[in-house]
């Protein structure tokens, strides 16, 4: 099933004391970039939280923020005063070197900072470990299904685009019957010439006719580019298909080009144009698909 590469999710569970947030939120990227930020309480557990998340969003650059709330009335915070001092005299020193006044409220600045209010160091229970994992697993849950339903909506418009493509192939065909006509045309005229002058050798002249005659021939490339559409639409529907439709697409685009190349119709040339277009748009979505 196509997925969006986009995704969010997100949970609150409260337990009888604590307040548990659990938040995913995914972009573009080409592979794997994962931002964890997790409550200092959990940093024993970061690298088993990491390889629950890991395997369910694959590739995009995914932030993740897991956080405990303490809501009990008895828990006290404490002050840190060496990160108080510390901050305090980095504050000092910035101010002398930029020349500026050391803002009056300095204490209100510095409570403000990550580190200067503590708790006792408390080992969690398992109980609230495993209430964790599977807050992050429901999160990771709602994640997936927005990058279904956000894959539904990009799959809708990059098929749209490949019924485009094939439609403007179906057009090609009236101008390919212009065009025999036309290089059936000049062909005869130019024979003519030639035999009424007496200056040609047959032989030779049959080689290069030949050899003309298969160069301006596009029918394998409507084919071929027939075919590759069709892979692509059947393809679209296999898990994690982004990376393999981008190869498709290359195809598609290289039959596109050879058409184009070979049509030396202007009918047939501004329908290429018009398909090199769709498959431009296919291509930017495509960087939103897992």
């Amino acid at each position: 099933m196509i997925r969006s590469m986009t995704g969010f999710g997100k949970t609150d569970f409260q337990s009888e004391d604590k307040k548990i947030s659990v938040e995913i939120k995914a972009l573009n990227s080409k592979q794997l970039d994962l931002s964890l930020r997790i409550s200092n309480d959990l940093k024993p557990y970061e690298y088993e939280i990491r390889n629950k998340i890991t395997p369910r969003v694959l590739r995009g650059k995914v932030d993740v923020s897991i956080f405990i709330e303490n809501t009990a009335e008895k828990a006290v915070s404490q002050i840190d005063f060496e990160s108080v001092k510390i901050y305090h005299a980095q504050l000092d020193a910035m101010t002398h070197k930029l020349g500026i006044k050391m803002p009056d409220d300095i204490m209100g600045l510095v409570t403000r900072f990550p580190g200067v209010f503590t708790t006792n160091d408390v080992a969690l229970p398992d109980e609230l470990i495993a209430d964790i994992y599977a807050a992050t697993e429901n999160a990771l849950n709602q994640f997936d299904a927005f990058r279904i339903q956000e894959g539904l909506v990009l799959k809708t418009e990059i098929v749209g685009r490949i019924d485009i493509i094939l439609n403007l192939l179906d057009q090609v065909e009236p101008f390919e019957i212009q065009r025999k006509e036309q290089v059936k045309v000049r062909l005869l005229k130019n024979l003519a010439d030639f035999i009424e002058s007496n200056k040609f050798d047959e032989n030779r002249f049959e080689q290069e006719l030949i050899y003309y005659i298969e160069k301006l021939d596009i029918t394998e490339e409507k084919v071929r580019l027939k075919q590759n559409c069709e892979y692509f639409t059947a393809t679209i529907d296999e898990e994690n298909s982004g990376k393999k439709l981008g190869f498709i697409t290359q195809e598609i685009g290289r039959e596109i080009n050879t058409l184009g190349s070979k049509a030396n119709h202007v009918g047939i040339q501004r329908l290429v144009v018009q398909m090199k277009d769709e498959l431009e748009k296919i291509k930017e979505q495509l960087f939103n698909i897992l």
